[in-house]
């Protein structure tokens, strides 16, 4: 089967949950013999590190990127405003990646082209017209459901507006050109549900983000390390996060001031990592180099998430690496898990304390959830089987479309 591949941003490496969502398929794909042919936008903010490139990624996908200029510019943010259009949408219509894709279209007949996100959309018609394969959608999220939860925990009122009517215009962009798609690959069973109630009427199939296990680390656990991994660039990331630290944190030290609250993730504010320079409690490293080894060196994973949608990838690979987890409910959505087996939920800061405290407290009971979340992930979030599934959903789309 040869696909066609369409990314929001360079899937490879692989630097914060949607690229390792993105690359993992990828990598499923290729497993079951497919052959897989990459197309992604580039920006200022995911540009392609072409250094980091593998001769073996390159060859085996054929990737190229076009670069797209998706700074938010004052005027046409305002226009697109005003008109009720989504400028979360607008800002990836691109001429250049409409002319390589179309050029790459009529030089090759894909089988099915897969498209990763909702934002990528308004180039559905160019596949229309160059292409009779099927076209999916990878929906990682349902969009407008993060902007709506951004802006009901906001509590300035102009932003909480602004953030509406994002939402609102993503939303009924969501709504529009969702059945424009042959059929929609969901990241979890939530999010199928939310996109059948806003009136889906397309095949769709809930298809989580897969790994493969990771080798158990020879890096040693720092006891003492609470952590978080994620990308700061990504609103509800930063959002969550400043506050756990302004609402949690304060509480959690007080009580156990032998902790330590290590945070990684690219882009981080400076102002941020001004606020806790040079503290002994609270270490910013930034983005770092390698990943499993940051998690491998954690004791507690928090996710401490407020808004969001889809699946959080970064609790996955922190499960696999067999970490306890301390999540709140939003963070864990998604994640077929069983509290105080696989994980822990705390939704207010009391909560967190009280799960925090557990774990400390209690090194086997965190060590025999790990293990748990571990074998969990396994079971239930294997690249390739995922991969399969994904496989037989592109068939039944090629047979109703014969």
């Amino acid at each position: 089967m040869k696909i066609l591949q369409l990314c929001y941003k360079p899937p490879f490496p692989s630097v914060d949950g949607g690229t390792l969502a993105m690359n993992s398929l990828t990598r499923g794909l290729l497993a079951q013999g497919c052959e897989v042919k990459i197309l992604s936008v580039a920006s200022e903010k995911h540009p392609v590190k072409w250094e980091r490139l593998t001769e073996e990624y390159k060859a085996s996908t054929g990737f190229e990127a076009v670069e797209i200029d998706l700074r938010v510019k004052a005027l046409p943010a305002a226009v697109a405003l005003l008109c009720g259009e989504s400028y979360n949408v607008k800002r990836f219509d691109s001429s250049a990646f409409r002319s390589r894709l179309t050029e790459l279209l009529k030089a090759e007949k894909y089988d099915v082209i897969h498209v990763e996100s909702i934002f990528l959309a308004p180039y559905l018609e160019t596949i229309r017209q160059y292409s009779q394969a099927p076209v999916v959608l990878r929906a990682h999220n349902v969009e407008h459901r993060i902007w709506q939860q951004m802006a009901e925990g906001s509590d300035k009122v102009l932003k909480r507006w602004y953030l509406k009517k994002l939402a609102l215009a993503l939303r009924a962009y969501e709504v529009e050109r969702v059945n424009a798609f042959d059929g929609v690959a969901c990241i979890t069973e939530d999010d199928m549900e939310t996109f059948r109630l806003l009136g889906c009427r397309k095949p769709m199939i809930s298809i989580p983000f897969g790994m493969e296990l990771p080798q158990t680390s020879a890096t040693k656990t720092r006891h003492d390390m609470l952590f978080y991994i994620g990308s700061m660039d990504w609103r509800p990331n930063l959002e969550g996060v400043t506050w756990f630290l302004d609402n949690v944190w304060p509480l959690i030290h007080k009580e156990m001031p032998e902790l330590r609250m290590v945070l990684a993730g690219r882009n981080t504010p400076d102002d941020l990592v001004w606020r806790y320079w040079n503290r002994e409690d609270v270490e910013i490293r930034g983005e770092v180099e390698n990943a499993s080894t940051f998690i491998s060196e954690g004791l507690i994973n928090v996710v401490p998430l407020l808004s969001g949608s889809g699946i959080r990838v970064k609790i996955i690979e922190a499960m696999s690496h067999g970490k306890a987890v301390v999540s709140t409910t939003i963070g864990a959505q998604g994640i077929h898990y069983e509290e105080g087996k696989h994980l822990l939920i705390a939704n207010t800061p009391e909560e967190f304390v009280e799960k925090v405290r557990r774990l400390a407290n209690d090194p086997a009971f965190a060590v025999e959830m790990g293990n748990n979340a571990r074998e969990l992930i396994a079971a239930e979030y294997d690249a390739n089987n995922l991969a399969k599934r994904l496989i037989d959903f592109y068939t039944t789309l090629q047979d109703r479309k014969a």
